[in-house]
């Protein structure tokens, strides 16, 4: 075990006296209304564990010199798990996934708001709330939004043929399939790998290592899926009664996600708020990687919560951490938040404005006092550094405005000059030793990074880094920089972790997806440098769903769009075939010989060696890339 360094010690008990950790309202609220305990594993049908609920029970009472106090603080909170009576009829299991499953009693079953990550998790969910308060069946599904912890276990809860039939009715906001898919897909390969540090799932839970993720604990590992909406709420919308029950809604786009809305439930003077408003300051910009999100327009939907629904809100429950109770506490939850993203945001520009840079901005802009010791507001998840940054690359862009830096040496070609600059790799970690000694190990990562990136063999160099990686991750409060410190010194130490590949490219994720997004996958994949003396025009024609598209290709990539029905064009090939088998194509390992040979769902007239060749070209994505290593 790695100990704190007295710099760590220093840090850490400088939170102490800088919070209020005398109170502890939060903690209070959070054990109200407890019915029953969680199971204690959540295991798939062939016995693999998915979820443990005692994996973090170590957590509690007083903070120990690894972790930020104020961050053990969150994660205590966190770790109240179990199925709670928000108020009578409306019901919530927490700490069963990063995310919270909400139950709302409608007039013949349940209403289930946000089915979690995976279906064992959901599944295991609807069993406490069926055992413990009454055995209902499931009438209706939200999804708050186009985020994987949201969806993914809807199957845990209800099946294609219950939509299908209309017994289950399923509510998301416009937009909702197509970010939902797009996200996962697109840049999805990069994006789960991250995820991998983001959440600290390769790390083993302790006081030096995993102790949640700001936001809730960690993600659960069972099985994905994704049902296609019945019901859109748009822009236009402003209520939708479910099983006799009504939501009041508005939409809130481009938020903590690009589709997403919340709900007042005037029966219960309940204001359910998605993920616009939790117990965080949260990610403008997102560690494991998306598009940079809009600070004012976030602040912008939570003022109109406060002026449509405020009057009638005597509770806010959300799809993360606990409930807050009472009218005013309410109200003070949502103007803090509000002015948490307004603030970032004016304050961003405003000094941006002065000419100041992203990195000097991020440096030296902190919250006011009746901000910053707001617990909501605090870093958990976000930070007040990196959301500085995504503000600015939202309107300004990676490029700081000095030429120096408009086209520097990549990592690998930089790190080897550097190091020859600095004397050589000996002489840099003799005086980053010191450093380390000193608790100067902002600058240690900073130095040797360099030397590791000029020569990934040198253990002494690795060692020294995951040192000092490590105590960073001790000092951070944000439970996701926490997570990528430890996971990289992890790395650096022992090597890549290779553990059964995520994906979030299930087949229902496959089959949801609209076919030009499907063809614009295709597009990224295809290896374009082979591809560039390809050249050819293909009509693809889906007789399932009665779509024809026009696919291009020229000069290595691949161009599409969509041919209106009454559109005549000559194409070099004509391929008939189905969406489903489509689908089925996209799902194989290789899908080159599947084309060549086909079978009585395919049919090829014209030349298809164009084509043919595509699929022989469709580059596979390594999951377990290096990240703190060249």
């Amino acid at each position: 075990m790695t100990a704190a360094t007295d710099a760590t010690h220093a840090a850490n008990a400088a939170v102490l006296g800088d919070l209020p950790f005398g109170d502890r309202t939060e903690l209070e609220q959070a054990r109200l209304g407890r019915l029953a305990p969680l199971p204690a594993v959540v295991t798939t049908a062939a016995g693999r564990p998915v979820w443990d609920s005692h994996r973090f029970d170590f957590v509690e009472g007083e903070a120990p010199s690894t972790v930020n106090p104020s961050l053990w603080r969150q994660e205590e909170l966190n770790g109240v798990g179990g199925l709670f009576e928000v108020v009578d009829g409306i019901y919530q299991v927490r700490g069963l996934d990063l995310s919270n499953i909400s139950f709302v009693r409608g007039r013949t079953g349940w209403i289930v708001l946000d089915p979690l990550i995976t279906a064992e998790v959901a599944a295991a969910a609807l069993d406490l709330v069926n055992e413990h308060v009454e055995r209902r069946p499931v009438t209706a599904v939200v999804y708050s939004h186009s985020h994987a912890d949201h969806f993914g276990g809807v199957r845990g809860v209800c099946s294609p043929e219950d939509v299908a039939a209309g017994r289950v009715r399923i509510v998301a906001p416009e937009g909702f399939t197509f970010e939902a898919v797009s996200e996962n897909v697109m840049a999805g390969n990069a994006m789960t790998r991250r995820a991998s540090y983001m959440y600290g799932n390769l790390l083993p839970t302790s006081p030096t290592g995993q102790v949640g993720a700001g936001l809730g604990k960690t993600t659960s590992t069972g099985t994905f899926g994704l049902l296609r909406p019945t019901d859109l709420i748009g822009p236009d919308d402003t209520s939708i009664v479910l099983d006799g029950v009504e939501l009041r809604t508005l939409y809130t786009p481009d938020t903590e996600a690009p589709a997403e809305f919340v709900f007042l439930l005037p029966a219960w003077r309940a204001l359910w708020t998605a993920e616009v408003v939790t117990h965080v300051q949260h990610n403008l910009y997102t560690l494991r990687g998306a598009q940079v999100r809009d600070a004012l327009g976030w602040a912008k939907a939570i003022d109109t919560m406060l002026a449509r629904f405020g009057h009638d809100t005597d509770l806010v429950f959300a799809s993360h951490h606990w409930p807050t109770l009472g009218h005013e506490e309410s109200l003070a939850l949502l103007r803090s938040q509000r002015d948490t993203y307004r603030y970032l945001h004016d304050e961003t520009l405003r000094l941006a404005n002065h000419g100041e840079t992203m990195l000097e901005i991020a440096e030296t802009l902190e919250l006011p006092p009746a901000l910053s010791r707001t617990w909501s507001s605090r870093g958990y998840y976000g930070s007040v550094n990196h959301n500085v940054k995504a503000i600015y690359q939202r309107y300004l862009g990676f490029f700081d405005g000095n030429p120096a830096n408009l086209h520097p040496h990549p990592p690998v070609e930089a790190a080897r000059r550097y190091v020859a600059y600095m004397g050589g790799a000996d002489a840099i970690l003799e005086r980053a030793r010191l450093d380390h000694e000193a608790g100067d190990d902002r600058w240690v990562a900073e130095v040797v990074k360099h030397v590791v990136f000029a020569d990934p063999g040198n253990q002494a160099a690795r060692n020294l880094l995951a040192d000092a990686l490590t105590q960073l991750g001790y000092q951070a409060e944000s439970g996701p920089w926490r997570n990528f410190y430890l996971t990289g010194a992890q790395e650096l130490r022992d090597g890549v972790t290779v553990l059964p590949t995520p994906t979030t490219s299930s087949p229902d994720v496959i089959a949801a997806m609209p076919t030009d997004l499907i063809l614009d996958y295709l597009a990224i994949r295809l290896k374009h440098p082979e591809a560039a003396d390809l050249a050819g025009t293909v009509s693809l024609v889906l007789t399932d769903v009665d779509e024809r598209h026009l696919l291009e290709l020229s000069n290595g990539v691949l161009h599409h769009r969509t041919l209106a029905p009454d559109e005549e064009m000559t194409a070099d090939a004509t391929v008939t075939t189905t969406r489903a088998w489509l689908d089925d194509l996209l799902a194989m390992d290789d899908p080159a010989p599947a084309m060549a040979t086909g079978d009585g769902d395919l049919r090829i007239e014209g030349d298809p060696a164009p084509l043919l060749a595509l699929f022989g070209l469709l580059d596979e994505f390594p999951f377990w890339f290096d990240i703190v290593t060249p």
